[in-house]
């Protein structure tokens, strides 16, 4: 079964989430706190390798319902996953531990507690419309969200980059997934009305307009979900600092397709660095595309980068290839599987007017 990501009620989610607090606490919520997910366009397995992305942000989202509450007892509960987060402010060190989804929230916590924003107590209620496991960063929606909630509590802010790196370092370190750090920058800077060219070397990024009224990027949902904790995700980027290391270069962004006939005798790490050399230079590619209008260039460039992501970076399944091709059989000028891979979604660009009506039967 597959699915449109259709973007979702907002009043509908900050209604719900009131509520859903109010129901675990016993009192209302003093105020919501929201993140979105987001979906990649193109450039993807970039971001840890310093190279470009281009994500924007879903009208979906994460949101947090929070009330202060007296002493430096924390606790979060969630609507979609069981357990209690509880931790108190005072401990030396916010622990890990069980239930597992609460250490996205235990880390970003800390990171903020070492930046010097101290929230004091709170309870905290969590509800989102991202689909979890679909490789739309439902976690960083998590963690954008949770380090909003300890900005309005201790009443300063952090810029941008700093709390991106702050829930990039809470996913690394508590979550034990080597993200970069796209998913983290397009939740806290990325609109749901234009794209964000992202320079993971520097961090430096610029807004690129997607004209709606010439075309329209399309979300769907495989419903095959992924678990970037299990390996596969940890094992690439192994694989990736090893052919920098092999090509003597800094990071994979400084590799030349030159340069890869060196690891001919490491087929599998030639293939992985393939796709990175090649998969930046298609993120500037499309860039170009856009501000020319060439669409059917910009869905070619999806189209390639689905193949490289099958056949080099090999994290892509016989499900997603079928999702894909179906999306341009329906009409699409390209497709692509997004996120980490093993399931998830694909995005699709039609022009204006053109997707049929109704795509799947899920939808």
């Amino acid at each position: 079964m597959t699915r449109i990501v259709a973007p979702a009620d907002t009043q509908l989610l900050d209604v719900r989430t009131r509520r859903g607090f109010g129901a675990r606490f016993g009192r209302a919520a003093e105020f919501v706190i929201t993140a979105p997910g987001r979906a990649n366009l193109i450039g993807e397995h970039t971001d840890y390798n310093d190279g470009y992305v281009l994500p924007f942000a879903l009208a979906r989202r994460t949101a947090i319902a929070v009330s202060p509450r007296e002493g430096r007892a924390v606790c979060f509960s969630s609507a979609l996953a069981r357990g209690d987060v509880e931790f108190s402010l005072d401990e030396p060190i916010v622990p890990r531990g069980e239930p597992a989804w609460g250490d996205y929230v235990r880390g970003v916590v800390a990171g903020c507690l070492s930046a010097g924003l101290d929230p004091g107590g709170f309870d905290a209620w969590v509800d989102s419309d991202v689909p979890v496991g679909a490789g739309l960063s439902s976690s960083a929606a998590l963690e954008v969200a949770a380090a909003g909630v300890v900005e309005r509590l201790a009443g300063a802010s952090l810029a941008p980059l700093a709390k991106a790196r702050l829930c990039q370092r809470a996913e690394h370190e508590f979550a034990g997934v080597p993200c970069g750090i796209m998913d983290q920058m397009a939740s806290i800077l990325a609109t749901t009305d234009d794209l964000l060219l992202l320079d993971c070397r520097d961090n430096s990024w610029r807004q690129v307009a997607l004209p709606g009224s010439e075309v329209e990027v399309v979300v769907v949902d495989s419903e095959l979900p992924h678990d970037l904790g299990q390996g596969e995700f940890a094992l690439r980027v192994e694989q990736c600092r090893e052919a920098a290391r092999r090509l003597g270069v800094r990071s994979l962004r400084d590799a030349t397709r030159e340069q890869l006939s060196a690891l001919a005798g490491y087929p599998v790490l030639q293939r992985r660095a393939q796709h990175v050399v090649e998969e930046n230079a298609r993120v500037l590619a499309a860039v170009d595309a856009i501000r020319t209008n060439d669409w059917t260039h910009l869905g070619v460039l999806l189209d390639e980068s689905h193949q490289s992501l099958r056949d080099l970076y090999e994290v892509s399944r016989p499900e997603m290839d079928d999702l894909a091709g179906s999306l341009r059989c329906a009409g699409a000028l390209g497709a692509r599987m997004t996120g980490g891979g093993f399931g998830g979604c694909a995005v699709a660009l039609f022009r204006a007017g053109s997707r049929p009506e109704r795509l799947f039967s899920g939808e």
